[in-house]
């Protein structure tokens, strides 16, 4: 019965419509559901699918490119300036919609980015086995990685803070290895995702944001791309953020 009152509020969590009690229960469900995580997951995924068709728009063809360049390059006769305005004109609006393309391509991979790693937190929450280390020791879970992942990191001190360390695993973004931390705080888990920053695994989110209900943040430091993802608050990312940052 739990389930089939879950399953009605299922679409509402995955696009953060929840109140936070109810997306905090929920939360807590999956973590003892392997029936709704996995349903979750799927949902999840289609929607990321459904995202990078959408910024699949088609942009002008080269054909009429051409024909515009062509047409603002030719010099204007005496007295035809009002051609010419039209001509600029059109190229103008040529150039805000090619713009506007890259925009929407960029925020399109951006998403499918975050998309995918929000599938790999939410299914490391449904898995019996989430991290390949266990250990609360940042000293012992960083030197793991070692051999494993190429590149080194470091990771923040948590005595003071209500966190603390689950362990990690090696995790993938396409062909990229890369490191996936878990952390707690008051029963939640929040993900850490490193990778190197380069190649398609961007999205400049600085501060904290909502994303298929789950809060997110992401930069760059140090030629590595961080991520933060977890369905606890904003102030709690945020926090993670700047111990991470800050770490040495």
């Amino acid at each position: 019965m739990a389930c089939e009152v879950w399953q009605e509020k299922l679409e509402a969590y995955i696009d953060g419509e929840l109140p936070v009690p109810e997306a905090s229960a929920f939360s807590a469900h999956l973590r003892q559901c392997s029936t709704c995580a996995a349903e979750t997951l799927e949902r999840v995924q289609m929607k990321r699918s459904v995202a990078a068709a959408a910024g699949n728009a088609y942009p002008a063809r080269a054909e009429f490119r051409r024909k515009m360049l062509q047409r603002v390059s030719k010099p204007a006769r005496r007295g035809q300036w009002w051609p010419r305005l039209v001509t600029l004109s059109a190229a103008l609006i040529l150039l805000i919609s090619m713009a506007n393309f890259y925009l929407s391509r960029e925020k399109a991979r951006q998403e499918l980015v975050v998309s995918e790693l929000t599938d790999l937190h939410v299914a490391a929450l449904a898995s019996s086995t989430p991290v390949d280390v266990v250990s609360t020791d940042r000293h012992t879970v960083k030197p793991w990685f070692e051999g494993r992942i190429p590149f080194s990191f470091n990771l923040p001190e948590l005595s003071g803070t209500e966190l603390s360390l689950v362990g990690g695993r090696v995790a993938y973004l396409g062909q990229t290895p890369g490191a996936h931390l878990i952390y707690r705080v008051r029963k939640h888990e929040i993900s850490v995702f490193i990778f190197p920053d380069r190649g398609g695994i961007t999205a400049n989110l600085p501060s904290p944001v909502t994303k298929l209900s789950f809060t997110v943040a992401s930069w760059a430091k140090d030629g590595l791309r961080y991520f933060v993802i977890g369905d606890v608050s904003a102030s709690d990312v945020d926090g993670l953020s700047k111990l991470l940052r800050n770490a040495s």
